[in-house]
């Protein structure tokens, strides 16, 4: 009897990895096994950039709420902390946003963050 290889559903498996490598560089884009390994760590690198890039989207928006409050004489913590002291329930993305497109506004949330 001869030995059974996989046929079809081999090919359906190589073909699809082999896919996902378009684009690489030398044999990692012609060659099934190192093509393999690649994708595999290029799915990692992409689940973990995917929470990355929320961290990083964070940090900015403190970054320009910090330098718009700085402008305005304040720091960012007391200008946080005043928020939340007047009920001012609003995110940093929301509140970033502002300081860059709208600094009217972002001036009169801060008179009420002193205050």
């Amino acid at each position: 009897m001869p030995r059974a290889k996989g046929g079809a559903k081999t090919r359906q498996r190589r073909k699809k990895v082999l896919k996902q490598a378009k684009g690489y560089f030398g044999g990692r884009r012609k060659l099934y096994r190192t093509a393999k390994e690649t994708v595999l760590r290029a799915g990692a690198f992409a689940y973990r950039d995917r929470r990355q890039k929320k961290r990083l989207a964070r940090s900015l928006w403190i970054v320009r709420i910090n330098a718009a409050c700085r402008e305005l004489g304040l720091s960012y913590s007391t200008f946080m902390n005043g928020l939340k002291k007047a009920g001012v329930m609003l995110d940093r993305k929301v509140l970033a946003e502002l300081a860059v497109n709208d600094p009217g506004a972002f001036a009169k949330l801060a008179e009420r963050a002193r205050s």
